[in-house]
């Protein structure tokens, strides 16, 4: 397959739906599935009260290469320019080769609070000297896991002071393997839990996953030709504007925001727990104390352009709505992906592509430029334009910076009273 898809966007969705199908396999009923969307039946089945469902635009960042391996993109997101941004980084990005990614596998951690504990420090001892018997107890609730070579690793033991006193908090560190992981550990800490305060004599309250999932992490890194991306200069500027991000956090938020933009409509198109991957993002953007930015850029010794990124991506492909939402599932294939800890290192490389497209433009033409010629369209067509009109009023509007209804409405009636005058001559 290719991704290096010529014209696609130009593509009425249909063929564009229909070009992607070809070139990931998906079959007749998984692109109706596609068309469809998710029905009001199925999403009675997800959520509770379900009285109807929001669809979110979906769809298909071309020209990646990722590992070698040449992947479509599926991406759920409302924003403009995204989707677009994306592409075009990626291709900048396949002169050099494209994407590699590593990762350090799909390790999640469990967290048992145990307050009340009158010799915290003994109490931790405690627990790491039953630390073979806490993990076979762990293990025997999740049998089909261990199976598959998860389950519980290690058991890691802190002793934390707080307002309310000193706490010892138990760690279970748990392999899980293509799950995103929350049902699992969950319910090995609960198991857990009764044994832990015979051990240590102390209350257990919490008992739950930690999204900060810093054994979890992903990595990606792509080389920019300076002459593919505007040219040493937007180089440096990129490698100024990153620099800022590393060290002032008003920066790196909207520098950290601008990787979700792909992160999170990756996340979202695959059925994944957005709100899960975006905590354990933002929660170890600030691990240091100080909240910086996930991605770094430098320069090599030809001039080019260097970006990595690490974050915490936990995604599954089993259970959840990955399994459930017809349309996660066509995405899934779309992807070509055979674990979670794939789809993860995926995830990272988009991450790192929107960051690079989204640099690139302020350090060049400016971010507004791109991005307010789409939001031109969706204020054209908020103001009633059809059809041809819709191209030619947003791109007055682009033209004279004056984008908003008002002005997409007087243009509007401009146009149709030209083409009413047009026709009665």
């Amino acid at each position: 397959m290719t991704s290096r898809i010529s014209g696609f966007y130009k593509l009425p969705p249909g063929e564009r739906l229909k070009a992607a199908a070809n070139e990931s396999g998906l079959g007749a009923e998984e692109v109706s599935q596609v068309e469809k969307g998710l029905g009001i039946e199925q999403a009675d089945k997800m959520v509770e009260n379900v009285i109807g469902v929001i669809q979110v635009p979906l769809g298909i960042a071309t020209n990646f290469i990722i590992d070698g391996r040449e992947v479509l993109i599926p991406m759920a997101t409302e924003e403009p320019s995204v989707i677009a941004a994306a592409s075009n980084g990626a291709r900048m990005a396949r002169e050099a080769g494209g994407f590699s990614t590593s990762s350090t596998g799909p390790v999640m951690r469990a967290q048992i609070q145990v307050t009340g504990v009158v010799d915290p420090f003994s109490a931790r001892q405690s627990i790491l000297l039953h630390k073979d018997e806490l993990t076979r107890m762990a293990n025997d609730k999740d049998p089909m896991l261990v199976k598959y070579g998860g389950g519980v690793k290690d058991i890691e033991v802190y002793v934390i002071d707080s307002r309310v006193g000193p706490m010892v908090v138990v760690h279970l560190i748990v392999d899980c393997r293509d799950a995103m992981g929350a049902n699992a550990v969950n319910t090995m800490a609960e198991a857990l839990a009764p044994r832990v305060e015979e051990i240590t004599g102390g209350r257990v309250y919490l008992r739950i996953i930690s999204n900060l999932a810093d054994k979890r992490l992903a990595r990606a890194r792509a080389v920019f030709k300076a002459e593919e991306i505007g040219g040493h200069e937007v180089v440096d500027g990129i490698i100024q504007a990153a620099a800022l991000a590393e060290v002032d956090p008003y920066r790196a938020a909207t520098h950290n925001k601008g990787i979700m933009n792909g992160v999170t409509a990756v996340v979202l198109a695959t059925g994944n727990d957005t709100r899960a991957v975006e905590a354990g993002a933002h929660s170890f953007a600030s691990i240091s104390g100080r909240y910086q930015s996930l991605t770094h850029y430098e320069k090599n010794k030809d001039g080019d352009l260097v970006g990595t990124i690490e974050l915490p991506v936990a995604v599954g492909l089993v259970g959840g709505a990955t399994r459930v939402h017809p349309v996660a599932k066509s995405t899934v294939k779309i992807l070509g992906v055979k674990s979670a800890d794939d789809l993860s290192r995926i995830i990272a490389a988009v991450g790192l592509c929107q960051n690079f497209a989204a640099l690139r433009a302020l350090a060049s033409e400016g971010i507004q430029r791109g991005h307010m010629s789409l939001h031109a369209k969706n204020v054209a067509v908020q103001a009633g334009a059809k059809c041809d009109l819709i191209e030619i009023v947003a791109a007055r509007m682009a033209a004279e910076r004056r984008i908003n209804v008002d002005r997409a409405a007087e243009l509007i009636a401009e146009l149709e009273q030209k083409t009413k005058g047009e026709a009665a001559n």
